[in-house]
């Protein structure tokens, strides 16, 4: 299956897809220093969450699904270094509506859960938008 969502992302910050399948996707992202919240290596949580947020979209994968909400828990820290392995599984969709389940390990550790609530558009969310 070929990714056909978020084709622009840095995947330096935001993690490589590292399987892909019809309603899941499998994210690594390897921390790196410009992650990092302070001196002692604390990798900041939003490049986790958008690890997190780019494996559910790609679980979806579709070019024009967009974030809803979600409901997410930190459950340990993440030190610049590691790799936080990121696993989505779309569990239910109803008509543009996708719930997709992101549990994040590091070294089979689990330290980030989540619930993403996606929406596939008829179109572009920016599209007719005025600039």
């Amino acid at each position: 299956m070929k990714l056909a969502t978020h084709l622009g992302l840095n995947q330096r910050l935001c993690g490589m897809p590292v399987m892909l399948d019809d309603g899941t996707c499998t994210v690594s992202l390897k921390t790196v220093p410009e992650m990092a919240a302070d001196d002692r290596g604390l990798v900041h949580g939003g490049f986790v969450f958008g690890a997190a947020d780019f494996a559910a979209m790609a679980a979806v994968n579709d070019p024009h699904v967009v974030l809803g909400a979600a409901d997410t828990r930190f459950l340990a820290p993440i030190k610049v270094g590691e790799t936080v392995e990121l696993v989505a599984r779309r569990t239910e969709f109803k008509g543009r509506k996708h719930l997709v389940e992101v549990t994040g390990r590091v070294a089979g550790v689990e330290v980030f859960t989540g619930i993403f609530t996606t929406f596939v558009l008829d179109r572009h969310v920016l599209e007719g938008r005025d600039s």
